[in-house]
């Protein structure tokens, strides 16, 4: 491949990247901005050219010519949880790969104003539209009232048919896990929630009721918990002591780690004497002993179809909706059926 000239302490051009390449500066422009009118090879001749001149593109030039930035914005919470952190890398992710730059804004709290200028901040970046991943009631109420004269798209406390929203069905998941444990003859099995100001806890819950409900047997007992290992191993101590609990439910996979260290701690076998389901699928579930049966959430196709909702709301579709997006559960060591007597 002939290597363009750059010139000293001159940046590389899309010219130069052109005349790497043998293409035309509007072949290099499609390649850019992403077009399928261009061939597999001429493609990757161009791709191979971007990456030995070094060349980025110039947005603020972009910017003023095409009236575009493509740049998609993002507001998340709680990013040092697994999956709020999973959904702001599949957000990323999908977006990089659409052809978009994804700028994130972290926000610590759920106020009107520390939304209002997370948002500021996103507009000032020139973002073409918004995706929120905030899953706490408060901050998806204050989500609603937002003026922020670019479509918002919103990713988590999704309920079904919500328009401008793309979310994974969390009450569906929390039904595969206790019809996991009734089907293997637990009965009355035991949940440890989510922090219920979230509406994904609250979601994980109907479900872990109405599998109960669906089967006209009554739920076994209920334990707050906080998303936190610490607060799934206090539950735990509580659920040793508990003689009629064979089975347990937690909200989120990091409480389950907790729930079984107690219960070993108590010298309750898993899956022996209790079973034990999560949420999330964490990389770590496999590698626990006994290796944790969970919810697998899709996080990759979450960020798939949220980016695919932004495309369509920038091309005038101004009210789309999504189908939630159906989790499987992942059976592995932590459930069996209870024991006779």
């Amino acid at each position: 491949m002939a290597r363009a000239s750059d010139g000293v302490g001159r940046a590389p051009s899309m010219t130069d990247v052109a005349a790497a390449a043998g293409v035309s500066h509007q072949t290099v422009s499609r390649v850019l901005n992403g077009s399928e009118l261009v061939r597999a090879d001429t493609r990757a001749r161009v791709e191979a050219a971007i990456a030995e001149l070094g060349y980025r593109r110039n947005n603020a030039a972009r910017l003023l010519v095409t009236n575009r930035s493509r740049r998609i914005g993002m507001i998340a919470a709680h990013l040092v949880l697994h999956g709020p952190g999973m959904i702001a890398v599949s957000v990323q992710d999908a977006g990089h790969k659409a052809g978009y730059d994804v700028s994130l804004v972290a926000v610590e709290d759920f106020s009107s104003q520390s939304l209002r200028e997370a948002v500021g901040r996103l507009l000032d970046e020139a973002v073409e539209a918004i995706v929120v991943a905030v899953a706490h009631r408060e901050a998806l109420e204050q989500v609603r009232s937002l003026d922020a004269a670019v479509p918002i798209v919103v990713v988590q406390g999704v309920s079904a048919g919500q328009p401008m929203a793309v979310g994974i069905d969390q009450e569906a998941g929390a039904r595969l896990a206790v019809e996991h444990l009734l089907d293997l003859g637990h009965r009355h099995v035991a949940h440890v929630t989510g922090p219920l100001e979230w509406v994904e806890a609250g979601q994980r819950r109907t479900g872990w009721q109405r599998a109960h409900e669906q089967r006209h047997v009554l739920p076994g007992p209920e334990f707050a918990g906080d998303w936190s290992p610490k607060s799934g191993y206090e539950a735990g101590l509580r659920i040793a002591d508990e003689p009629d609990v064979t089975a347990v439910f937690a909200a989120n996979d990091s409480m389950a780690i907790g729930l079984m260290s107690a219960l070993h701690a108590k010298g309750r076998d898993v899956p022996g004497q209790i079973s034990v389901v999560g949420f999330d699928n964490m990389p770590e579930a496999p590698y626990l002993w006994p290796a944790l049966t969970t919810v697998d959430q899709e996080f990759s196709l979450l960020g798939r179809r949220a980016v695919e909702l932004t495309l369509r709301a920038l091309e005038g579709d101004l009210d789309p909706s999504t189908q939630l997006i159906s989790p499987a559960l992942v059976i592995r060591d932590s459930t069996a059926a209870p024991r006779l007597g």
